[in-house]
């Protein structure tokens, strides 16, 4: 008999049995059975021009889908008959106890895909024992954010003022928040040509073709749209500034997010001075700015080129790895951008990093589903990684290094 044909007699081939949150799954993520399930769902739910903002890149998606390939340059050589029983996914990142090598990447607006979504995603990443970021461009302040959820991070979009930076680091530490992350790589606003193709506009704008989407989403339009505004009122941002930011619907709201083009390395060095918790900095790939970033006293960095959204053309994060380790000298490096699998994350720390961070899938599973949808994502994440472990013939994720890993056609970086 072949191993095909006794696959599908045998029990534990039963979905439930493969995918053990199958047994527990909220309705809406019924037929979600990997990450790469929850975009077609999403883009089912969501008006096109909300869903165009968080599905899109920039300009030609050249660095987005160079995130997703450089994956199949990189295969694995698993060792065998080592026994694998008592496998776990625990790591320690800049001292910190993390029950699973990933967190929740900062993502605006997360309160307008799904209700309440920043909450969403806090408060699951807090059961699951992993850090969720939150984005200078959320909706739901940050303060009742960290009550809801202890141990979350906070990601800050910085100007050139430091009476500003400050402000916004006394706000932030007076919130109980340890670790502040700055974004270096939005100092200038990208094209916004695909945004424009979906009808996304900044400040939303009220009109016929947004009434014709939201009658034809009418679970979303009901379920968070008019959820939030009747409970809540018009949606702020909330947490870009040291005060409350602009109304979602104000022509404010847009230069609220412009002129950061003075950002510069004193900007993160009168940070460090300022801010007495864990500093990382988000969104480099070069070489020589991980050593600058380390020299200017950051705990860390995350390896990222925004998902695609920013400078199209940027090299993936993956292929930035080797020679930012290579100028870390022992800081912290973690990674972000394209991951959706467990094989996905045990390649970035097969080649050095130290965590990783997953954006938009989460983003759509709290607009699906809430609070059980991101549990539920986690949860398939969590039984890819111990099943890809097991088959790797390693016990732990601290025994993954580049002894499993064959690299012949992955493109890297070199320090020059």
């Amino acid at each position: 008999m072949s191993a095909e044909f006794h696959n599908l007699l045998d029990p534990a081939s039963s979905p439930t049995k493969m995918i053990p949150e199958m047994a527990r799954a909220p309705r809406q993520m019924k037929r979600i059975f990997a990450l790469e399930d929850l975009e077609p769902a999403a883009r089912r739910l969501l008006p096109s021009p909300i869903f165009g903002y968080v599905a899109g890149g920039a300009e030609t998606n050249s660095s987005m889908t160079d995130n997703r390939r450089v994956f199949d340059e990189i295969q694995f050589l698993p060792r065998m008959l080592v026994g694998v029983a008592n496998r776990t996914l625990d790591c320690e990142v800049m001292g910190k106890h993390y029950a699973l090598p990933f967190g929740i990447a900062p993502m605006g607006v997360s309160a307008l895909t799904g209700y309440r979504g920043d909450l969403s995603l806090a408060r699951s990443a807090s059961r699951a024992g992993i850090p969720m970021i939150i984005s200078a461009a959320s909706l739901i302040p940050l303060e009742e954010i960290a009550e809801a959820a202890p141990g979350v991070w906070y990601q800050a979009y910085l100007s050139g003022d430091r009476e500003e930076a400050a402000a916004m680091v006394e706000r932030v530490s007076h919130a109980g928040i340890d670790t502040f992350v700055i974004t270096a790589d939005s100092a200038v606003v990208p094209s916004r040509e695909n945004n424009l193709r979906t009808g996304y506009r900044t400040p939303i704008r009220p009109n016929l073709a947004l009434l014709r989407d939201g009658i034809m989403h009418p679970r979303w339009s009901i379920g968070t749209f008019l959820r939030t505004f009747l409970h809540h009122g018009v949606p702020h941002f909330e947490n870009a500034a040291p005060g409350r930011g602009a109304p979602l619907l104000s022509r404010q709201a847009v230069r609220d997010f412009s002129g950061r083009e003075a950002l510069d390395w004193d900007v993160v060095r009168f940070v460090r001075s300022r801010w007495k918790g864990r500093l990382v900095i988000k969104g480099l790939l070069h070489a020589g700015d991980v050593a600058l970033a380390r020299q200017a006293g950051a705990d860390a960095v995350i390896l990222s080129n925004h998902g695609g959204r920013q400078l199209d053309g940027a090299l993936s994060p993956m292929r930035a790895l080797p020679a930012a380790l290579e100028q870390a000298s022992g800081m912290c490096v973690m990674i972000d951008s394209g991951f959706r699998r467990g094989t996905d994350i045990l390649k970035a720390i097969g080649l050095g990093a130290k965590f990783v961070f997953i954006g938009r899938p989460f983003n759509y599973a709290s607009a699906l589903a809430g609070e059980a949808g991101v549990d539920y994502v986690i949860g398939l994440l969590r039984t890819q990684l111990r099943a890809d472990l097991g088959m790797l013939g390693l016990r732990s994720i601290r025994e993954m290094s580049q002894e499993v890993l064959f690299l012949e056609k992955f493109a890297r970086v070199r320090v020059q």
